[in-house]
């Protein structure tokens, strides 16, 4: 019999990562709401989306302890659900910072206020994009950890199998890696997305990151003339 490919974990003997990688980008991104100017914030209340991910996070952990291999319906639609208040959350604040630079607003005419908007938005992307690679690639951690799924992504180690072990199989750092690499280089980088929703996904936090990146950049350097 041939040795599995790289990426491949046995079915009988799961090897779940750890989930605090995931868990300390989610608080990050919650902290990050905190830093937003209150023209930028969805609810006049922020601590309500803290409350929320704090709660869902410890409905995980509770669900899944220890590594994640658990495969559980209601354990992907919670997560999906949470990755997705995230995301939605902050695309609204980035919706308001373009609309607010368009026009000119009040808060948009500090250089400091600005780029710290700005900022904090873009690094937000960059993180719910990277959980959604996370989440959906394989049928997400618990599915990978178990050697099932068809890859979306193409890693280094799956076509360098000899500097990594035999049971390697990418992690949230790699997918957090992928979708930093995607909205700073705005093209793939040493990852490829093989299937067309990958693609999509990836050319999305393209477009994001660069209108707001264009637009705050340009609108900090015209205040600062």
């Amino acid at each position: 019999m041939g040795s599995p490919a790289p990426g491949d974990q046995p079915t009988g003997s799961p090897r779940g990562e750890a989930r605090w990688p995931m868990a300390a980008a989610i608080l990050s991104a919650g902290v990050l709401r905190y830093t937003l100017p209150a023209e930028l914030r969805i609810s006049d209340a922020p601590w309500l989306l803290a409350i929320m991910i704090v709660v869902t996070l410890a409905a995980l952990i509770i669900g899944d302890p220890g590594g994640i291999d658990r495969q559980s319906t209601w354990l992907r639609v919670v997560t999906d659900a949470l990755i997705a208040v995230i995301t939605l959350a902050n695309a609204a604040s980035a919706v308001r910072l373009v609309t607010g630079i368009i026009e000119t607003t009040p808060f948009t005419n500090d250089a400091k206020t600005l780029l710290a908007a700005g900022g904090a938005i873009w690094l937000t992307n960059v993180i719910a994009f990277g959980l959604w690679y996370w989440d959906l690639d394989r049928g997400g951690a618990a599915a990978r950890a178990h050697g099932l799924g068809r890859p979306t992504f193409v890693f280094p180690e799956m076509t360098n199998s000899q500097y990594v072990d035999n049971d390697w199989y990418p992690k949230f750092v790699d997918y957090l890696h992928l979708s930093f690499a995607t909205a700073t280089a705005f093209s793939p980088t040493d990852v490829s997305a093989i299937r067309p929703w990958g693609k999509l996904l990836m050319m999305a936090e393209e477009a994001v990151s660069l209108v707001v990146g264009l637009l705050v950049i340009a609108r900090a350097v015209n205040i600062l003339k």
